[in-house]
């Protein structure tokens, strides 16, 4: 059941449209990460959810009710909101904890045995009494989730609120952040532009460009099972290649890509033009050799361009004979020793016919670009 629902929303602002959702759903109970590059709407989205614009067009639904403007106080009070900057008040991490309940005039017994599971939920109860200037990026981060949960939001929502952290803290909090929403049953909305961060933490990832949504689904369909070459290029495939289904059995489509043939378990008619879409990792690459590849299996021959180093991975592009297009894989540091990775190499890249996902071509696609691209 959606907790709330936008149907033909559109945000316009100076003649400009920021947003414009034909429908867009937030689930009870799930986590929802909204990801885009600067300039998607994702902001702008949730200062919708949040009630606190109204949109130029379009309804928003709590429950299946209308809610009407401007929202009811006892709805908003149902929302609580984090930020990329904490956004402390002076005074002690305590103060700040227990700011929205008594704002509400919650300042009871109750009201303080909550703050006090609020502060001890994210950690922070040992700095209870310290100033809120004299705690670090962590720390204040932490006291502002604290803030918001301590006040039983229905839904909270989250503007990327680690971007400012280190790696290694910023993985710790997402992860007791998740612990957290799912022990007390909150509905979330997590805006990044962090795929990893929305990998991490979501049931459902929703892709943003430009004010549109391009895709929501479960983070493996998005990942795999991309909707246009927009989103692959965002979830960065690697591998995008254009070409004609050429061939269609029960089990196998074989697409024509310049002179190379690919084989693909996804289905369409013959004559479809298509994106042809393998991500790098899995690309397999193989020491040179007589074996024939198995029927379904992409095996083609060819010559390292470049190998990258990534830290823990290596990507390696190959001249496999797609025009203008070499292939990328993703192989770990070892692979690349034991082959003896290097320019000029010859090798074999093999990958699936499963692991060939397919998009039908059409029209321009010129500008697809959400701020990633297929060969870095």
């Amino acid at each position: 059941m959606s907790l709330l629902r936008l149907d033909d929303v559109a945000v316009v602002r100076e003649g400009k449209t920021l947003l414009s959702l034909p429908r867009f759903e937030v689930e009870e109970g799930e986590i929802l990460a909204v990801l885009g590059p600067t300039g998607a709407g994702k902001s702008t989205l949730l200062r919708i959810l949040h009630f606190l614009e109204r949109p130029a067009a379009g309804t928003l639904s709590w429950r299946g009710e209308r809610v009407p403007w401007p929202a009811p106080l006892p709805l908003r009070r149902k929302i609580s909101m984090a930020f990329q900057d904490p956004l402390l008040l002076s005074g002690t991490t305590t103060e700040n904890v227990a700011y929205g309940l008594e704002v509400r005039g919650e300042n009871g017994r109750g009201s303080r045995e909550r703050v006090e599971a609020a502060l001890r939920l994210f950690h922070v109860d040992h700095l209870a009494a310290r100033s809120t200037r004299n705690l670090s990026g962590g720390e204040a981060q932490r006291t502002a989730l604290a803030r918001a949960f301590v006040l039983s939001p229905d839904l909270l929502l989250l503007d990327e609120p680690f971007a400012a952290l280190d790696a290694p803290i910023r993985k710790h909090l997402l992860q007791e952040l998740k612990q957290a929403v799912r022990a007390h049953g909150i509905t979330c909305v997590y805006v990044t532009h962090e795929q990893g961060e929305a990998f991490s933490i979501a049931d459902r990832i929703a892709v943003l460009r430009r004010g549109e949504l391009l895709q929501a689904g479960p983070p493996e369909d998005v990942l795999r099972r991309p909707h246009s070459r927009a989103v692959a290029r965002f979830m960065q495939t690697g591998n995008i290649l254009p070409g004609v289904v050429s061939r269609r059995t029960e089990a196998i489509s074989e697409v024509t890509v310049g002179p190379r043939l690919l084989f693909s378990r996804a289905g369409f008619p013959e004559g479809t033009p298509v994106h042809t879409c393998v991500r790098r990792e899995e690309v397999l690459v193989e020491a040179p050799g007589e074996a024939s590849p198995a029927p379904g299996l992409n095996r083609f021959p060819g010559t390292v361009e470049a190998v990258v180093d990534l830290g823990s991975t290596m990507q390696v592009r190959i001249d496999a004979g797609f025009p203008g297009l070499p292939l990328q894989s993703l192989v770990t540091r070892r692979v690349a020793h034991d082959l003896s990775l290097r320019p000029g190499g010859e090798v074999f890249a093999t990958f699936s016919a499963a692991s060939v996902h397919l998009i039908r071509r059409e029209g321009s696609e010129i500008d697809d670009d959400l701020g990633n691209h297929d060969n870095l």
